[in-house]
């Protein structure tokens, strides 16, 4: 799901991927909101409040919208420049990125108590946007531009654009762009998902609530990592237990 680029990557991969990490960002999308008051996965309200700072000369407001912008930027430098020194076809280049953006959430959900150390929610709102460009950049470059999963502006205009393709005599062509359109469906669909359980679960943990989203990327991360091992281990043993079973019959037959 993660480690697979180019040629060895498959539809599967990349609709394992949009799901659990849209899920993901519409969670933090929503409780982001909720606690800090601010938009953490992407920067296109940013851009307006930032002109809207400008024109009302009202200059603490376009520095921070400025400075939030900057860190969406550096956390999507961050992970391709990781992910490319470390080499696409390295087991361990996506790890670090999801490491950084799980040990982000675990800070966030701990904000009340960092906070006391003087940190503002700014702060703290800042601290996502570099984790969603973390995750947008490292979903970009492992799908190859297939899949985005912190917003949904650019899935919603691919989604419309293969609706009005979707009549077409070319069956080879129409089925694989229902698979398109099952994955642009899938990224909605998780997204919302997501957003309600942020909305919901923040209404009634706060802060604690990011720690769900965290669990997600852990358990993400560690299935892709020992996926291998564990399918291996299945397989021993069913056929170890197939080979009792083959033991046991033939001794049943024998009496």
């Amino acid at each position: 799901m993660l480690r697979h680029f180019g040629v060895k990557r498959t539809y599967a991969h990349n609709l394992k991927l949009a799901v659990l990490l849209s899920l993901t960002a519409g969670f933090i999308n929503a409780a982001g909101f909720l606690g800090f008051s601010a938009l953490t996965t992407n920067v296109t309200g940013h851009a307006a409040l930032f002109a809207e700072g400008i024109a009302r000369q009202d200059w603490g407001m376009a520095r921070l919208t400025a400075t939030w912008m900057v860190l969406f930027l550096s956390g999507a430098f961050t992970s391709s420049l990781i992910v490319n020194k470390i080499g696409h076809n390295a087991r361990f280049s996506f790890a670090i990125p999801i490491v950084l953006e799980t040990m982000i959430l675990v800070f966030c959900a701990f904000s009340p108590i960092i906070g006391c150390w003087g940190f503002s929610s700014n702060f703290f709102a800042g601290s996502l946007l570099f984790a969603m460009g973390l995750q947008n950049a490292l979903v970009s470059v492992i799908s190859g531009s297939v899949v985005r999963t912190t917003h949904l502006t650019g899935t919603f205009t691919d989604l419309g654009i293969e609706l009005a393709q979707l009549r077409t005599d070319n069956y080879k062509a129409q089925g694989e762009l229902l698979s398109r359109i099952k994955l642009r469906v899938s990224i909605i669909l998780f997204f919302m998902l997501g957003a309600l359980s942020g909305a919901y679960l923040y209404t009634y943990i706060s802060f604690r609530s990011f720690l769900i989203p965290g669990s997600v990327l852990s358990f993400t991360l560690l299935y892709d990592l020992f996926r291998l091992n564990i399918k291996r281990y299945y397989s021993n043993f069913r056929y170890r237990r197939r080979g009792k079973n083959y033991v046991v019959s033939g001794m049943e037959i024998q009496k």
